[in-house]
């Protein structure tokens, strides 16, 4: 996982499928973020079918919540 020590990381880069554009964001701590309007281009993400939100599909992290959970599944999502 993303975490270092039991530190969760709370950046992530997220890429727009749509027209690759790369953006460095916070992701909420205790909370899945769900859509995302890349600021390049302008559309707006979802999550992938199976993910819990935008930074499971697109980021480089994953989200808080899955970071911390114990299982591989989300907590609090």
């Amino acid at each position: 996982m993303e975490t270092f020590k039991g530190v969760t990381v709370l950046e992530a880069v997220i890429t727009c499928p749509t027209c690759g554009a790369r953006a460095q964001e916070t992701m909420p701590e205790n909370a899945c973020q769900y859509f995302y309007t890349c600021t390049s281009c302008g559309v707006t993400l979802k999550p992938l079918q199976g993910d819990c939100c935008v930074f499971c599909s697109y980021g480089d992290t994953a989200c808080p919540p899955k970071q911390t959970a114990t299982d591989g599944r989300t907590l609090s999502c």
